[in-house]
């Protein structure tokens, strides 16, 4: 399979499998003429990776699910310990989220929005105490 069969089946950007490449994910053979020949195997690595990295595992948390995977004796207490450190992870970002929202909110509700050069959402932006 070249590159461009390999993305769309995987749904992974061209782009993104040639760093996949650069970091060792997958090692796709090289046909005669130097161009790439993607596997099932790299089909299917690269399609896992491209999940795991959707559901926000980091590129590292990645390496370590795929040896998972690879491992038959593994114990699934590891993945799931994986699996809810990432789900921290999210909650934690969405609480951030969550947070600059009210603010921002907070700041237009205050701001006239009209043609005064008064502007409550500059003045707390330039504010070093925020």
């Amino acid at each position: 399979m070249n590159i461009s069969e390999v993305a769309a089946r995987a749904g992974v950007p061209a782009k993104t499998i040639r760093y996949y490449e650069d970091i060792g994910f997958i090692k796709p053979a090289r046909a005669e003429n130097g161009y790439r020949d993607f596997s099932e195997v790299d089909l299917h690595k690269l399609a896992f990776v491209g999940r795991a990295r959707s559901l926000g595992f980091t590129i590292k948390d990645c390496h370590r699910l795929l040896a998972l995977y690879d491992d038959k004796s593994r114990a699934s207490a590891d993945v799931k310990r994986m699996a809810e450190k990432n789900l921290q992870d999210i909650d934690a970002k969405i609480a951030g989220l969550q947070e600059m929202r009210a603010t921002l909110s907070h700041l237009v509700s205050k701001c006239a929005g009209d043609d005064r050069p008064n502007c409550p959402i500059l003045n707390d932006l330039s504010d070093p105490q925020g």
